[in-house]
Protein backbone atom coordinates (compact mmCIF):
# COMPACT_ATOMS: atom_id res chain seq x y z
CA UNK A 1 0.00 0.00 0.00
CA UNK A 2 1.49 3.20 -0.89
CA UNK A 3 1.96 6.38 0.89
CA UNK A 4 -0.06 10.21 1.04
CA UNK A 5 1.85 12.97 0.59
CA UNK A 6 1.12 16.09 2.35
CA UNK A 7 2.25 19.44 2.10
CA UNK A 8 1.10 22.35 4.82
CA UNK A 9 2.82 26.00 4.34
CA UNK A 10 5.67 24.39 2.15
CA UNK A 11 6.34 21.05 4.67
CA UNK A 12 6.04 18.07 2.92
CA UNK A 13 5.57 15.04 4.85
CA UNK A 14 4.31 11.30 4.10
CA UNK A 15 1.77 9.33 6.15
CA UNK A 16 0.69 5.56 5.71
CA UNK A 17 -2.97 4.90 5.47
CA UNK A 18 -2.32 1.79 7.79
CA UNK A 19 -1.80 4.28 10.52
CA UNK A 20 -4.74 6.23 9.47
CA UNK A 21 -6.15 5.60 12.85
CA UNK A 22 -2.96 7.16 14.75
CA UNK A 23 -1.01 10.24 14.47
CA UNK A 24 2.15 9.92 12.75
CA UNK A 25 4.03 10.99 9.44
CA UNK A 26 7.44 10.29 8.08
CA UNK A 27 9.44 14.06 7.25
CA UNK A 28 11.34 14.72 3.90
CA UNK A 29 13.50 17.66 3.35
CA UNK A 30 10.99 20.24 2.66
CA UNK A 31 10.10 23.16 5.12
CA UNK A 32 11.87 24.21 7.64
CA UNK A 33 14.60 26.54 8.48
CA UNK A 34 17.92 25.36 8.07
CA UNK A 35 20.77 26.31 5.66
CA UNK A 36 22.97 24.51 3.10
CA UNK A 37 23.84 21.50 3.32
CA UNK A 38 20.87 20.81 5.77
CA UNK A 39 18.22 22.47 4.30
CA UNK A 40 15.53 22.65 4.93
CA UNK A 41 14.02 20.64 7.67
CA UNK A 42 16.78 19.24 9.19
CA UNK A 43 16.14 17.15 12.12
CA UNK A 44 19.26 15.95 12.96
CA UNK A 45 20.77 16.56 16.20
CA UNK A 46 24.93 16.96 16.77
CA UNK A 47 25.53 18.38 13.76
CA UNK A 48 26.58 22.02 12.90
CA UNK A 49 23.32 22.91 12.50
CA UNK A 50 21.85 25.47 15.29
CA UNK A 51 19.63 24.11 17.92
CA UNK A 52 17.31 27.15 17.21
CA UNK A 53 17.14 25.87 13.92
CA UNK A 54 16.36 21.87 15.20
CA UNK A 55 13.84 23.24 17.55
CA UNK A 56 11.96 24.82 15.02
CA UNK A 57 12.05 22.65 12.57
CA UNK A 58 10.72 19.93 15.13
CA UNK A 59 8.02 22.58 16.24
CA UNK A 60 6.76 22.65 11.90
CA UNK A 61 6.52 18.87 11.62
CA UNK A 62 5.34 17.83 15.25
CA UNK A 63 2.36 20.35 14.40
CA UNK A 64 1.82 19.24 11.15
CA UNK A 65 1.35 15.73 12.45
CA UNK A 66 -0.33 16.98 15.78
CA UNK A 67 2.64 15.96 18.10
CA UNK A 68 3.96 18.39 21.22
CA UNK A 69 7.43 19.52 20.15
CA UNK A 70 7.97 19.83 23.62
CA UNK A 71 7.46 16.12 24.41
CA UNK A 72 9.43 14.09 21.46
CA UNK A 73 11.36 11.32 22.45
CA UNK A 74 13.98 10.89 19.98
CA UNK A 75 16.04 7.46 19.55
CA UNK A 76 19.76 7.68 20.19
CA UNK A 77 20.86 5.60 17.40
CA UNK A 78 23.88 3.33 17.49
CA UNK A 79 22.93 0.82 15.09
CA UNK A 80 22.24 -1.88 17.66
CA UNK A 81 19.26 -3.83 18.91
CA UNK A 82 18.16 -2.08 22.11
CA UNK A 83 14.50 -1.28 22.10
CA UNK A 84 13.44 1.23 25.04
CA UNK A 85 10.54 1.84 27.02
CA UNK A 86 9.56 5.02 27.19
CA UNK A 87 7.46 7.09 29.94
CA UNK A 88 6.88 10.26 30.85
CA UNK A 89 10.04 10.90 32.35
CA UNK A 90 11.91 10.84 28.86
CA UNK A 91 9.83 13.76 27.60
CA UNK A 92 11.66 15.76 25.86
CA UNK A 93 14.98 13.58 25.28
CA UNK A 94 16.98 14.53 22.69
CA UNK A 95 15.84 18.14 22.35
CA UNK A 96 14.99 19.82 25.36
CA UNK A 97 17.70 17.69 27.33
CA UNK A 98 19.80 15.17 27.12
CA UNK A 99 19.57 11.03 26.48
CA UNK A 100 20.85 8.96 29.23
CA UNK A 101 20.30 6.03 26.91
CA UNK A 102 21.41 4.29 23.26
CA UNK A 103 18.31 2.93 21.58
CA UNK A 104 17.74 1.99 17.85
CA UNK A 105 13.93 1.42 19.24
CA UNK A 106 11.60 3.13 21.49
CA UNK A 107 8.18 1.93 22.57
CA UNK A 108 5.49 3.54 24.81
CA UNK A 109 1.60 3.30 25.52
CA UNK A 110 1.63 6.81 27.36
CA UNK A 111 -0.57 9.39 25.48
CA UNK A 112 1.34 12.57 23.91
CA UNK A 113 4.26 10.80 23.98
CA UNK A 114 6.14 10.98 20.63
CA UNK A 115 8.46 9.14 19.83
CA UNK A 116 11.19 9.42 16.58
CA UNK A 117 13.62 7.58 14.86
CA UNK A 118 15.68 8.95 11.85
CA UNK A 119 17.17 7.48 8.61
CA UNK A 120 19.24 8.87 5.77
CA UNK A 121 19.16 5.62 4.07
CA UNK A 122 18.29 3.60 6.61
CA UNK A 123 14.56 1.52 7.28
CA UNK A 124 12.31 3.27 9.68
CA UNK A 125 9.13 1.24 10.66
CA UNK A 126 6.39 2.57 12.67
CA UNK A 127 3.93 -0.09 14.68
CA UNK A 128 0.85 0.51 15.94
CA UNK A 129 -1.38 -1.38 18.27
CA UNK A 130 -4.65 -0.14 17.84
CA UNK A 131 -6.23 -2.61 20.53
CA UNK A 132 -3.88 -2.03 23.04
CA UNK A 133 -2.88 1.57 22.59
CA UNK A 134 0.59 0.82 22.14
CA UNK A 135 3.26 2.43 19.26
CA UNK A 136 6.74 1.77 18.60
CA UNK A 137 9.15 3.54 16.20
CA UNK A 138 11.88 1.72 14.80
CA UNK A 139 15.29 2.46 13.53
CA UNK A 140 16.38 -0.75 10.91
CA UNK A 141 19.58 -0.46 9.01
CA UNK A 142 21.38 -3.57 7.88
CA UNK A 143 23.01 -3.99 10.90
CA UNK A 144 20.06 -3.22 12.87
CA UNK A 145 17.95 -5.63 10.09
CA UNK A 146 20.42 -8.32 10.40
CA UNK A 147 20.51 -8.51 14.28
CA UNK A 148 16.59 -8.84 14.21
CA UNK A 149 15.49 -5.66 16.00
CA UNK A 150 12.09 -5.57 14.42
CA UNK A 151 11.26 -9.16 15.76
CA UNK A 152 12.89 -7.68 18.68
CA UNK A 153 10.53 -4.75 19.06
CA UNK A 154 7.69 -6.64 18.32
CA UNK A 155 8.22 -9.09 21.23
CA UNK A 156 8.55 -6.29 23.53
CA UNK A 157 5.67 -4.86 22.44
CA UNK A 158 4.15 -8.45 23.57
CA UNK A 159 5.98 -8.17 26.71
CA UNK A 160 5.39 -4.80 27.85
CA UNK A 161 2.18 -4.25 26.90
CA UNK A 162 0.59 -7.57 25.91
CA UNK A 163 0.35 -6.53 22.51
CA UNK A 164 -0.50 -9.51 19.81
CA UNK A 165 1.12 -9.59 17.14
CA UNK A 166 -1.68 -10.18 14.89
CA UNK A 167 -2.82 -6.85 16.06
CA UNK A 168 -0.06 -4.41 15.07
CA UNK A 169 -0.47 -2.57 12.00
CA UNK A 170 3.13 -1.74 10.53
CA UNK A 171 4.74 1.19 7.75
CA UNK A 172 7.38 1.09 6.84
CA UNK A 173 8.80 3.92 5.40
CA UNK A 174 11.21 5.72 2.74
CA UNK A 175 15.05 4.27 2.51
CA UNK A 176 17.67 3.31 0.51
CA UNK A 177 16.35 1.19 -2.57
CA UNK A 178 17.69 -1.80 -4.15
CA UNK A 179 18.31 -0.35 -6.93
CA UNK A 180 21.09 2.09 -4.88
CA UNK A 181 22.02 -0.14 -2.30
CA UNK A 182 24.83 -1.67 -3.57
CA UNK A 183 27.11 -3.68 -1.06
CA UNK A 184 30.39 -6.16 -1.34
CA UNK A 185 29.20 -10.28 0.65
CA UNK A 186 29.27 -9.45 4.09
CA UNK A 187 25.44 -7.60 3.97
CA UNK A 188 23.58 -10.35 1.96
CA UNK A 189 25.96 -13.26 4.13
CA UNK A 190 24.66 -11.85 7.40
CA UNK A 191 20.84 -11.08 6.05
CA UNK A 192 21.01 -14.65 5.08
CA UNK A 193 22.64 -15.71 8.47
CA UNK A 194 19.19 -14.30 10.30
CA UNK A 195 16.97 -15.19 7.74
CA UNK A 196 18.13 -18.07 6.07
CA UNK A 197 16.45 -18.74 2.51
CA UNK A 198 13.18 -16.19 3.39
CA UNK A 199 16.41 -13.71 2.51
CA UNK A 200 17.03 -14.79 -1.18
CA UNK A 201 14.32 -12.85 -2.84
CA UNK A 202 15.70 -9.21 -1.37
CA UNK A 203 19.14 -10.41 -2.63
CA UNK A 204 20.37 -9.64 -5.70
CA UNK A 205 23.95 -10.66 -7.36
CA UNK A 206 25.01 -8.27 -10.09
CA UNK A 207 28.20 -8.54 -11.38
CA UNK A 208 30.72 -7.97 -8.52
CA UNK A 209 27.94 -6.76 -6.38
CA UNK A 210 25.15 -7.16 -4.59
CA UNK A 211 22.25 -5.12 -4.83
CA UNK A 212 20.01 -5.35 -1.02
CA UNK A 213 16.43 -4.62 -0.77
CA UNK A 214 15.97 -3.48 2.93
CA UNK A 215 12.68 -2.73 3.12
CA UNK A 216 11.48 -6.07 1.87
CA UNK A 217 13.97 -7.35 4.57
CA UNK A 218 12.19 -5.58 7.35
CA UNK A 219 9.13 -6.38 5.69
CA UNK A 220 10.09 -10.25 6.19
CA UNK A 221 11.17 -9.60 9.97
CA UNK A 222 8.05 -8.14 10.91
CA UNK A 223 5.96 -11.24 9.33
CA UNK A 224 8.09 -13.75 10.77
CA UNK A 225 7.61 -11.81 14.31
CA UNK A 226 3.66 -12.64 13.09
CA UNK A 227 2.33 -9.57 12.11
CA UNK A 228 0.03 -10.17 9.34
CA UNK A 229 1.06 -9.56 5.65
CA UNK A 230 -1.80 -7.44 4.57
CA UNK A 231 -1.22 -4.96 7.84
CA UNK A 232 2.05 -3.94 6.44
CA UNK A 233 2.55 -0.74 4.16
CA UNK A 234 5.21 -0.26 2.43
CA UNK A 235 6.70 3.61 1.37
CA UNK A 236 8.78 2.10 -2.37
CA UNK A 237 10.71 5.34 -2.28
CA UNK A 238 14.30 5.66 -2.30
CA UNK A 239 15.94 8.10 -0.57
CA UNK A 240 19.12 7.74 -2.49
CA UNK A 241 17.38 8.22 -5.83
CA UNK A 242 14.98 10.84 -4.87
CA UNK A 243 17.55 13.87 -3.21
CA UNK A 244 14.66 16.78 -3.55
CA UNK A 245 12.86 14.70 -1.08
CA UNK A 246 15.40 12.97 1.05
CA UNK A 247 18.75 13.04 2.56
CA UNK A 248 20.97 9.74 1.51
CA UNK A 249 24.24 9.03 3.13
CA UNK A 250 25.36 6.68 -0.05
CA UNK A 251 25.06 9.98 -1.88
CA UNK A 252 25.98 12.87 0.03
CA UNK A 253 27.89 11.33 2.63
CA UNK A 254 28.24 13.54 6.05
CA UNK A 255 27.44 16.88 4.42
CA UNK A 256 23.54 16.73 5.01
CA UNK A 257 19.95 16.49 7.70
CA UNK A 258 18.42 13.24 8.15
CA UNK A 259 14.85 12.70 7.91
CA UNK A 260 12.61 11.22 10.89
CA UNK A 261 9.77 9.08 11.27
CA UNK A 262 7.78 9.95 14.31
CA UNK A 263 4.06 8.66 16.05
CA UNK A 264 2.25 9.56 18.96
CA UNK A 265 -0.86 8.22 20.57
CA UNK A 266 -3.83 10.88 21.83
Amino acid sequence: MSFDIHEQNGLVFLTSPLLAGVRHGFSTRAGGVSPAPFDSLNLRTGCADSPENLRENFRRFCGAIGADHHRVVLAKQVHETTVRRCTAADAGKGLWSERDYTADALITNERDLPLAVFSADCGIILLYDPVRSAIGAIHAGWRGCAGGIVEKTVWELERAYGSRPGDLLAAVGPCIGQCCFETDCDVPAAMTAALGEAAAPYLARRGAKWHVDLAGLNRQWLVKAGVLPERIGLCGLCTACRPDLFWSHRKMGEARGVQCAMITLT
